[in-house]
């Protein structure tokens, strides 16, 4: 367990990162390509990023070297994830080009304690060495190969989410938000308790707190791994949306009617959903809402929990597979977005 100790200061410095963390999203993707978790949310990515790896062996030895400093499971070193918020991932990478020799040396000589490391990464940093110059082309590419195919709904996913905690921030306050990061993390004054698979206190001191919710973080939280670097939080979305769903012409109507049709798609295409938000996208009053969800709850294909004052709806497994499943794996409108 991970137990964030908050002082009054670092209550009120908790920053919520409203885009998608690329090189985090980089890390993440590489533990998932590696693994077999969320068959549902990534297996149709993985075997679309197999493919490709298999077909271009630029892309493949980029991923190779990437996975190499990043096991699916223990420490990764923390200069692959460098604190950039601005400038996207040209700036995150630039950063990592001017990392230190030192911490190159302190970072890597920790994950090869765990693990064989290759002879290249020894002379990572060293002056003349053109091996971190080799390391920011590798990292560009896998970029490239893992996150471009899905960009378009990390960013949905990452975007929804963050609509979600902003309302909970505003209408709530900071207590609140760290409560809806159940069961992910619990909030014990003035601890917040996270399921981590170390256990490790990190004590804020004043430096507040950045949240970064993530589209391929599975699970639970991650954070650094240094306790003197800027504290972040990298949490999973409350759920990864599809961009567009395929559907067969107006099965859907036909089935459940148009309006109970377009009550489960606003809810599965956007993750997670209040009734008054049902309602507003829908174009349907509030009654006439809670009466659908209800109806789609009854039958399985949506679920409801009480997050505060809020009621949010999201679409289960079932209602996904309704809306153009195959083989539990929603089939989206293929659109491919830039990494910006």
């Amino acid at each position: 367990m991970l137990r964030i100790h908050f002082t009054s200061h670092d209550l009120h410095n908790i920053r919520i990162s409203r885009r998608p963390d690329p090189l985090w999203e980089l890390i993440c993707a590489a533990c998932r390509l590696a693994t077999h978790q969320g068959p549902l949310e990534f297996g149709a990515w993985r075997r679309s990023v197999r493919e490709r790896l298999a077909t271009d062996p630029m892309a493949g030895h980029a991923v190779h070297t990437l996975q190499t400093l990043v096991p699916p499971v223990g420490y990764i070193p923390d200069f692959l994830t460098p604190s950039v918020t601005e400038g996207g991932l040209p700036a995150a990478l630039e950063a990592i080009h001017a990392t230190s020799r030192s911490r190159l040396r302190h970072e890597l000589g920790r994950l090869a304690a765990a693990r064989p490391l290759p002879a290249w990464t020894t002379g990572l940093g060293r002056p003349g060495d053109r091996g971190m110059r080799s390391l920011v082309t590798a990292l560009d590419i896998s970029s490239r190969a893992l996150l471009e195919p899905r960009w378009a709904h990390v960013r949905r996913a990452v975007r929804d989410d963050v609509d979600l905690r902003s309302h909970i921030l505003l209408d709530g306050g900071v207590v609140p938000l760290l409560e809806s990061l159940r069961p992910l993390a619990r909030w014990k004054a003035p601890v917040l308790e996270v399921e981590y698979p170390a256990d490790r206190d990190l004590h804020l001191e004043g430096r507040g707190l950045r949240l970064v919710p993530s589209y391929f973080c599975w699970r639970r939280p991650t954070a650094l791994a240094d306790p003197a670097l800027g504290p972040v939080l990298v949490y999973p979305v409350t759920s990864r949306p599809l961009d567009s769903f395929t559907r067969n012409g107006n099965a859907l109507d036909r089935l459940l009617g148009r309006t109970r049709a377009s009550v489960l798609t606003e809810v599965a295409r956007s993750g997670s959903r209040t009734t008054s938000e049902v309602a507003t996208a829908v174009g349907i009053a509030m009654p006439s809402a809670s009466y659908q969800l209800a109806i789609l709850r009854d039958g399985g294909l949506v679920a409801s929990r009480r997050d505060g004052q809020y009621v949010l709806h999201t679409a289960t497994l079932m209602g996904h597979q309704l809306l153009g499943g195959d083989d539990g794996e929603l089939r989206p409108t293929l659109t491919v977005g830039c990494i910006s």
